[in-house]
Formats: C-alpha cells, sequence, structure tokens
C-alpha cells in the first residue's frame, strides 16, 4: 500500500515503476504490476497515458502479471475502450492460458466489461466468451465469472450476442442449482 500511495503522488516514482513491467525480474514485474492493480481501483486517471505498457506486460510469462495488468486494463475501460480494445489478444491468450483460475478469471472480467462497451466490439469478444463459460463451468472462479457475464449482459450488445448469450444460459436457469441457477436465471431476464 505504501508504494501505490508514493505511486499515486510522486510522476517519477509512477515512471520507475512503469519500467519495473519491462524488467527482467519475475518478482519485480510482479510487485510492480500488483501496485498498478491497487492504483487503478483507486485512482485509475493516473494510468491513462501508460495503457500500452500494461498491454505489453500481457506477454510476460508469469500469470500474476497478466492478471495484475488485465485488472489494470478493466479499471481503464471507462476512461479510455478504444486503447484498452488493442488488449483482447492478450486477453485471449490469457483466457485460454493452462492452468492459473485468477489469470482466465481476470481475462474474461477484461472482455466482458470491453465487449459491453459496443455492438461491434460485443461480436467481436463474444466467441471468446462463449467458449469460456463452456470451458470454466464447475471451476472455482466460475461463480465469479458468471458475475462478469452479467455485466456484460447488461451492456451495449448486438442482438445476435443477447440472443446467443440467452440461449447458453438457459439450459442452467432451467436446470441448474443454487447460486449458479439463480445467476443464470439473472443473466436471461437481463436479456429478455
Amino acid at each position: 500500500m505504501k508504494i501505490a500511495e508514493l505511486v499515486e503522488s510522486d510522476s517519477h516514482v509512477l515512471g520507475e515503476m512503469i519500467k519495473s513491467l519491462q524488467g527482467p525480474s519475475r518478482r519485480t514485474r510482479q510487485n510492480a504490476a500488483s501496485v498498478f492493480s491497487i492504483v487503478a481501483s483507486r485512482k485509475p486517471e493516473l494510468l491513462i497515458g501508460h495503457i500500452d505498457a500494461f498491454i505489453d506486460a500481457l506477454n510476460r510469462p508469469e500469470s500474476q502479471t497478466r492478471w495484475e495488468c488485465l485488472d489494470v486494463l478493466t479499471a481503464l475501460i471507462s476512461l479510455d475502450s478504444c486503447a484498452c480494445e488493442k488488449a483482447i489478444p492478450g486477453a485471449e491468450s490469457a483466457l485460454f492460458d493452462e492452468g492459473a483460475g485468477s489469470l482466465h478469471l481476470s481475462a474474461l472480467r477484461f472482455l466482458c466489461a470491453i465487449g459491453a462497451t459496443t455492438q461491434a466490439r460485443s461480436v467481436q469478444v463474444w466467441p471468446l466468451i462463449d467458449e469460456a463459460i463452456q470451458c470454466y463451468h464447475g471451476d472455482f472462479e466460475y461463480s465469479e465469472m458468471l458475475s462478469a457475464v452479467t455485466g456484460f449482459a447488461e451492456g451495449e450488445l448486438d442482438q445476435t450476442v443477447k440472443d446467443s448469450l440467452k440461449d447458453r444460459m438457459a439450459f442452467d436457469a432451467t436446470s441448474g442449482k443454487g447460486a449458479l441457477k439463480k445467476r443464470s436465471q439473472q443473466i436471461v431476464d437481463i436479456l429478455s
């Protein structure tokens, strides 16, 4: 938290931390990404000029750096969705990376948030979201993934995407149990 406060108050420290995302040390990259995730949750406007650095960091090998940077980019969508759109390929790679449920969750959150901004983007990301719903159904993170899908359903979706998402959720809305059934029905209701 202390470092995040320094980044928020000193542009020189912010610049040095941005450089750390590209550095040779895995631990340093992870630490920097973690700090930026905190800053993005509190003062995302401070990071708006560094979107390309966060997109570039999606190419790092370690999962934590990537999921933290996806969280940063998700926070920045409302400030500059056009620049954040360039992160879709990196988010797609993260979504289907082997292992790392946290990485999959952050990638899906990003894709749902960017897809909810325009009808064209909803069409672009829908195949990825649809595949993720099928791939990760039953995984530990799936309930949180459905929260992201709920946000997507509330967005500016193309009608074909709305219809496809409604069809995808219909089975769990009628045959599921507990929270899964309730969340799926909520998504169906939003789309109806």
